[in-house]
C-alpha cells in the first residue's frame, strides 16, 4: 500500500509554535499535530503506511525543513501532505487554501482531491483558490514542496487569526471532520 508522509507544520512549543491566536491561547503547531494524528488513524485503518514528521508537541529536530524533507525522501514517501493554519494581520481574512510547487505536477491532482473533499465537508469554509491554470491550488516555492521527491501539498486549513475560524480549529468535532476530509482526499488520489 502507498506510503503517506504527514507533516504537522512547525516544531511546536517555544521552538516554533507557528501562528498564535493570543486571545484564545491557540497555537497552530498543536492544531496541526492533533489533526495530522487523526488523519494518520484514518489512513492506517484504510491500509496505508503513514509517517509523521513530528509526533510530539515540541520536537527540536523538526524545526529544520531540511530534516522534514529528508525524512520523507529517505522513507520513500509516495505523497507528502503538510498541514497548517493560516494567519493574517486582518481578523477578517478567512477560508482554506492549498499550495503546490510551481508548474504542473502530480501535486496538483493531489491538491484537487483534498480540496474537493474539504469543500464538500465544509460548505461554510470559503475556498481561496487560484483557477488560472484550471485547478484550485496556489503555486508557491515553499521548501517542503520544492525539496520532497514525492508529490506534495501544503494545506492551510483555516485562519487561526480569524475569531470564528479559530473557534472551529479549536473544536474537536471540527478537527475530526477536517481529518476525515483530508484522509478521504488522499485516498481519492489513488483511485
Amino acid at each position: 500500500m502507498a506510503k503517506i508522509c504527514l507533516d504537522p507544520g512547525h516544531a511546536g512549543g517555544n521552538i516554533d509554535p507557528g501562528a498564535v491566536n493570543g486571545k484564545m491561547g491557540l497555537q497552530e503547531a498543536i492544531i496541526n499535530l492533533v489533526i495530522a494524528s487523526q488523519v494518520k488513524k484514518h489512513l492506517v485503518a484504510a491500509g496505508y503506511q503513514v509517517l509523521m514528521t513530528r509526533t510530539k508537541a515540541e520536537q527540536v529536530e523538526t524545526d529544520s525543513l531540511k530534516y522534514r524533507c529528508e525524512l520523507a525522501n529517505n522513507w520513500g514517501a509516495d505523497l507528502v501532505v503538510s498541514l497548517h493554519c493560516n494567519s493574517a494581520a486582518s481578523e477578517q481574512a478567512n477560508g482554506t487554501e492549498i499550495y503546490t510547487s510551481l508548474g504542473e505536477t502530480n501535486g496538483d491532482r493531489l491538491a484537487t482531491c483534498i480540496i474537493n473533499q474539504i469543500t464538500a465537508s465544509f460548505s461554510d469554509l470559503q475556498l481561496r483558490a487560484d483557477w488560472d491554470d484550471g485547478d484550485p491550488d496556489k503555486e508557491q516555492n515553499f521548501y517542503i514542496l520544492r525539496y520532497t521527491d514525492a508529490p506534495a501539498v501544503l494545506l492551510e486549513m483555516a485562519f487561526i487569526s480569524n475569531p470564528e475560524e479559530a473557534a472551529k480549529l479549536a473544536d474537536s468535532a471540527w478537527q475530526r471532520d477536517m481529518a476525515r476530509a483530508v484522509a478521504r482526499g488522499i485516498s481519492d488520489y489513488f483511485v
